[in-house]
């Protein structure tokens, strides 16, 4: 066995070790990595056990999220709340939620012996999840999803859970960084970039439009999830129905027109994020209606008039937040976005600028679709 072979042996037995040190129905069969995010280290754990066959185990990122344990708090509050709602007044149709797994020694957490912080989580069996949205169907089966994320948990108190990345979607914070990096940057003037600093400053009064809501009491402190991107939604891999939104560590206060222009932002942009193209992007009101159809097929019983006068500026809002966070992360020499060339952050920033040029110039359009599904 070679050096590199010997290493892999090694790992691979050292995750098996981790993944033994919580309650499991059955042996370890292998553990392979696992997804494509781009915070915690996930591995997929096979089971030799006809009940549960897998689960999930990560190394929660603790750069990113400093209070894991804080993590873990929301997790079991949240999946708990939710199970209970579910007992009382189940669905007619399939729908789960991430169970949280105890070591043997009932702790919903495990460290090794180099103080990383691990976890387990139920995995969805039968399910799947997609990058692109497919067609109308499939638009209105990931509105569906985020309604009934944020309806199973519209009577739990947002005190209840902690605050686990403070700043984070609070646009205002990201305009201030923003004008505080501006000054001290380097980069070379371009077409590309003068478009992008007028940009900005054509919009800067906006970026206070959710948070001046809130706290004039218009928009009520909710939970949400803060990261309802499309392959966030499993779906059942023999209906095709939409059966459980994961990648819960985000969840926290905050306002659900977050979540609502997140997931109509990554949603309703064909051309997709990375695209090199940026000139050719356009936000698509066929699939903004679809996914509003899905989400106020089950949002509608907790939403106030407030809610809906805001929906239309929280999709433009949240383009334009992810916008300025790639262009000042150009700006500041790419310190937080992982990047392929230098120029990445700064073609991602125009893609969500001319996302938002492409909302506003809809605003009535979309404004009535709204209206109309009141």
């Amino acid at each position: 066995m070679n050096i590199t072979e010997n290493l892999k042996t090694q790992a691979t037995d050292n995750l098996v070790a981790i993944a033994n040190q919580f309650m499991l129905q059955g042996k370890v069969k292998s553990v392979q990595a696992f997804g494509s995010g781009n915070i915690n280290d996930t591995f997929l754990v096979s089971l030799d056990s006809p009940k549960e066959q897998h689960f999930v185990l990560q190394r929660i990122n603790t750069q990113v999220f400093r209070q894991p344990q804080l993590i873990m708090q929301n997790m079991c509050t949240f999946t708990e709340h939710v199970r209970k709602r579910l007992q009382i007044t189940p669905l007619t149709r399939r729908w789960e939620v991430p169970r949280v797994l105890l070591t043997q020694d009932a702790q919903d957490h495990w460290r090794d012996a180099q103080g990383s912080f691990w976890r387990a989580i139920s995995f969805i069996e039968g399910s799947q999840s997609f990058d692109r949205m497919h067609d109308r169907s499939h638009a209105q089966e990931i509105g569906y999803a985020l309604g009934m994320f944020h309806n199973l948990i519209s009577d739990l108190p947002p005190e209840k859970l902690a605050d686990t990345l403070e700043g984070f979607h609070i646009t205002p914070f990201y305009l201030q960084h923003y004008e505080e990096v501006l000054p001290k940057t380097s980069v070379a003037k371009s077409p590309e970039l003068n478009y992008g600093l007028q940009f900005v400053r054509d919009r800067q009064t906006f970026a206070h439009i959710l948070e001046n809501a809130k706290a004039e009491g218009r928009l009520p402190l909710r939970l949400m999830h803060g990261d309802p991107k499309i392959n966030n939604v499993m779906f059942d891999t023999a209906t095709q129905q939409a059966v459980s939104v994961i990648d819960l560590d985000t969840v926290k206060p905050g306002l659900v027109h977050y979540d609502i222009g997140d997931c109509l932002r990554s949603g309703c942009n064909p051309a997709g994020e990375e695209t090199e193209n940026w000139e050719s992007v356009y936000f698509d009101t066929d699939l903004c209606q679809a996914i509003l159809e899905g989400y106020l097929s089950v949002a509608k019983a907790f939403l106030t008039e407030n809610d809906y006068a805001y929906m239309y500026d929280a999709i433009r809002l949240i383009a334009f937040e992810l916008g300025l966070r790639f262009f000042a992360d150009y700006l500041a020499g790419n310190v937080y976005f992982k990047i392929k060339h230098p120029e990445h952050n700064l073609e991602r920033a125009l893609v969500q600028f001319k996302l938002t040029e492409s909302i506003e110039s809809q605003e009535t359009k979309i404004r009535s679709i709204i209206q109309d599904m009141k």
